[in-house]
């Protein structure tokens, strides 16, 4: 029993909802996010933004989990890969140096009109961006719900969605 001036201990979990604005903000979102990733990492975006996926510490976090798990999977979707290629992104020279891990998939036209971007790390963790040519942003870094919504519409397009013989061949 609580004596008078004694508190309740609180046992709700601590909020781990950040709103985000800035692209420097969201890179250290995505690569946290990454960081607690043990089993899969899933992206959806425009153009594997080099800001974002080209960063040293992303790419660490990627090459960890997935030499660190044999059964680790990264799966990417991309609307516009032309310009992908173009930028010449080190995220894509990994995919191809890790091809059992990281796949590459081009976004099926169908689901071309799709403006969010997310990153989700094994089905909790999450970085969205409503429009993906913005850079505001929720980061969670507990948010099963919302991880588990926006892995389902991931899922459904992924299925329709062909493979990027781009990626696999690309020469850097």
């Amino acid at each position: 029993m609580l004596t008078e001036g004694q508190n309740v201990p609180d046992t709700r979990s601590e909020t781990t909802r950040r709103v985000l604005s800035t692209k420097d903000e969201v890179r250290s979102a995505m690569v946290e996010v990454a960081r607690l990733a043990n089993r899969s990492i899933t992206i959806m975006t425009l153009d594997l933004e080099t800001n974002l996926y080209d960063h040293p510490h992303f790419l660490d976090a990627v090459k960890y989990l997935c030499l660190s798990r044999s059964y680790a999977r990264i799966r990417e979707l991309i609307t516009n890969p032309r310009r992908t290629l173009r930028d010449a992104n080190r995220f894509v020279y990994l995919g191809r140096r890790l091809s059992s891990f990281i796949e590459f998939r081009n976004i099926h036209e169908t689901y071309a009109s799709h403006r969010e971007a997310f990153m989700i790390a094994d089905e909790a963790a999450i970085v969205f961006r409503s429009e993906a040519d913005r850079w505001d942003a929720i980061a969670d870094t507990h948010e099963p719900t919302m991880a588990r919504h926006y892995l389902n519409i991931f899922d459904e397009i992924w299925a329709v969605s062909p493979s990027s013989h781009e990626f696999r061949h690309l020469r850097l």
